[in-house]
């Protein structure tokens, strides 16, 4: 996939309530893949050294830019693994903030907008808390083998999530004008 295909990607259909989410980890595995920014292929970056695997398909958000440099990060809640390249139409919902080596890396929770299993889930409150402890307990630790640091800062809701999907779209459109 060249990277025109990734760059010429919308960020969603709804912005901010509804975005394109690319799949590049998909839920149960420890293989960290990641789109390579030459080629707009899937790289196997590495291996999570602990023995967590990721609790929903993990990915970004094209045309969008964080806080850290990359793509803002979305996390959507399937009953089934997709696979690397996916594109999900993706319900934003809430937002877990974090830190990854002292800078902010925030994650968009969403769910497949069109799933009718996930019709129900509008808002963070809506997630059963066991899942939300679980996306915490695993971005907490993942990373800990390795001797990185992350902090976590806890779980914001929808507003703040959807404030976080539009500031980070705005800041893409102003570094790629």
């Amino acid at each position: 996939m060249p990277p025109d295909i990734i760059r010429n990607i919308p960020p969603g259909t709804a912005i901010p309530e509804v975005v394109n989410a690319i799949i590049e980890i998909p839920k149960g595995r420890r293989s960290k893949f990641e789109v390579d920014k030459a080629t707009g292929l899937m790289k196997l970056d590495r291996y999570l050294f602990s023995s967590s695997h990721y609790p929903g398909d993990y990915g970004f958000i094209p045309q969008s830019l964080a806080e850290d440099g990359d793509a803002l990060d979305v996390l959507v809640m399937v009953n089934e693994p997709t696979f690397s390249g996916c594109l999900i139409e993706t319900r934003i919902i809430g937002l877990f903030k974090m830190t990854d080596r002292g800078l902010n890396d925030y994650k968009v929770l969403g769910v497949p907008h069109t799933d009718p299993l996930f019709a129900e889930y509008q808002a963070l409150a809506d997630v059963p808390p066991h899942f939300l402890r679980e996306v915490e307990h695993f971005f907490s630790t993942y990373k800990q083998l390795e001797g990185a640091h992350t902090e976590s800062i806890g779980w914001s809701g929808r507003a703040d999530a959807l404030a976080e999907v539009k500031a980070a779209v705005q800041r893409f459109g102003e570094a790629h004008p």
